[in-house]
């Protein structure tokens, strides 16, 4: 299968959207955007190898708040990172959470962990950008999205002047958040990730392996869509044991029907706002979640996972950054998976991206 010259994702050429004719050969292209950073310099595509990383396992983080406190932690415990370094505006912030996390460094793997500032973004393997307002009780997270737009555009900028290998988008919107960072770094889209709907899947996935009695990792089920109030729950791919979920309750000997369904999607979708109204804000999860994209990443494991993507043609939605199955390896994302849907999850799919489409059209970009 032929690869995108600009960014390397994997296209199916009898399906591409986007060729162009250079020097005798045809290329395939993942989006017009790609397309067109090749038209502006092909040779400079065409003689670029990927660049050895001074470091393929160091990871900069920015902003160390909870959540990106909580993900340097786990990511420690985790091994996986050489390096990590924690970029903060409060500096002083950075440099305790590093004095807290290196007194442990005797209970887990050896990894260099230390504060920096942008410039420690250099030779990155992935920046992850957790910094931004956070969200406060009864606040939508699409309510936050012109404080962290604004944010966005003097952060992003400054990260990519040391053109880190992948940037790893947390900060709600999370979906918004990915297209802006996509556009201010112009950077191609296979390189800029959100975090997207991998906890509401993670979610999703507990809440029916407990209503289920089975272990959650035998659970295989989808949010996809915003990572918020309009993501879409893929009912007609869930499975568990590879039985589908609604065979599966003839196995449970009980019945499952829509207005429970509806109840456990409803728990998922309103899992944030209930713990921030309970304890503040959520930061454990998503620090897991972030290791689990980081170690696809750092490992080049090729894992599928929901995180937010720039889409185009997928379901006739195009032009937004939101939440559908990747093939994610060290590469950033390799494949966007066109999973099935039945015509009732593409009617929400598409509603979903058009919320996110209204709120970007109210940005400059």
């Amino acid at each position: 299968m032929p690869k995108d010259p600009v960014c390397g994702m994997e296209v199916e050429e009898k399906n591409a959207r986007h060729k162009l004719q250079y020097r005798s050969r045809t290329y395939c292209f993942c989006t017009e955007r790609c397309k067109e950073a090749f038209e502006d310099d092909p040779e400079k595509y065409l003689r670029e190898s990927e660049a050895d990383l001074a470091d393929r396992r160091k990871v900069a983080i920015v902003g160390t708040g909870q959540v990106g406190s909580t993900f340097a932690f786990a990511l420690m415990i985790s091994g996986l990172a050489s390096s990590i370094v924690l970029i903060d505006q409060r500096a002083e912030l950075a440099e305790g959470h590093v004095m807290d996390l290196n007194h442990g460094l005797s209970f887990v793997s050896p990894s260099r962990i230390f504060a920096g500032d942008y410039s420690d973004c250099k030779d990155a393997s992935i920046v992850v950008v957790t910094a931004g307002a956070a969200q406060k009780p009864g606040e939508t997270r699409l309510e936050l999205v012109r404080k962290n737009t604004d944010i966005f555009k003097t952060v992003i900028p400054e990260i990519v002047r040391y053109n880190p290998r992948i940037l790893l988008i947390v900060s709600n919107p999370v979906d918004v958040l990915t297209y802006v960072a996509l556009k201010v770094s112009n950077y191609p889209m296979n390189r800029v990730i959100g975090s997207g709907t991998t906890l509401d899947t993670a979610r999703f996935r507990y809440l029916l392996s407990s209503h289920c009695a089975v272990d959650p990792r035998n659970v295989h089920a989808y949010i996809v869509g915003e990572h918020g109030d309009s993501e879409v729950p893929v009912w007609s791919q869930a499975s568990i044991g590879g039985v589908s979920f609604l065979d599966f309750c003839t196995v449970c000997e009980t019945e499952c029907p829509e207005d429970e369904r509806e109840q456990i999607f409803k728990q998922v979708r309103n899992a944030a706002y209930e713990i921030i109204n309970k304890k503040g804000s959520t930061y454990f999860a998503i620090a897991l979640a972030l290791v689990r994209i980081a170690g696809s990443i750092l490992r080049d494991e090729n894992s599928v996972l929901t995180v937010s993507a720039l889409v185009d043609g997928y379901y006739d939605v195009s032009n937004v950054c939101l939440s559908v199955p990747v093939i994610l390896n060290g590469n950033g994302i390799s494949r966007i998976l066109r999973i099935a849907l039945d015509e009732s999850e593409i009617k929400r799919l598409q509603a979903s991206a058009a919320v996110l489409k209204d709120v970007i059209r109210t940005l400059e970009l």
